[in-house]
């Protein structure tokens, strides 16, 4: 099932450029595990609540593939040069696939309406 790395960067202003040898090293770090970028640096378009910053989605083939790419050395060598200088959250998710059903969901959870 795919999954995908959330990241919710929360600090704005001048970014720092340590910030920017990590955009150039990323993509290698992230090849092996069959990552690829689908949202990068995004502002949302906030409808409901609040939400401060840029958005990066990666995806991934699957959850495991998302972990290994996480804790691979060529990550963990490039990762303090975004968390030294940027505030942000970053979650790893698993996706749903084509057949997944809202309405089954909710049956299931609360019995059929």
């Amino acid at each position: 099932m795919t999954a995908y790395a959330i990241a919710h960067l929360r600090q704005p202003g001048v970014i720092h450029p340590e910030v920017g040898e990590y955009l150039r090293r990323i993509q290698s770090t992230l090849d092996p595990f069959g990552g690829r970028f689908l949202v990068h640096g995004a502002q949302a378009q906030v409808l409901e609540g609040v939400w401060p910053g840029p958005i990066v989605v990666v995806g991934f083939p699957d959850l495991d593939a998302a972990r290994r790419w996480y804790d691979s050395p060529s990550y963990r060598e490039i990762l303090p040069l975004r968390t030294d200088h940027l505030v942000g959250d970053v979650v790893l998710i698993e996706g749903v696939g084509p057949e997944h059903d809202s309405a089954k969901l909710a049956d299931d959870l609360f019995g059929e309406g």
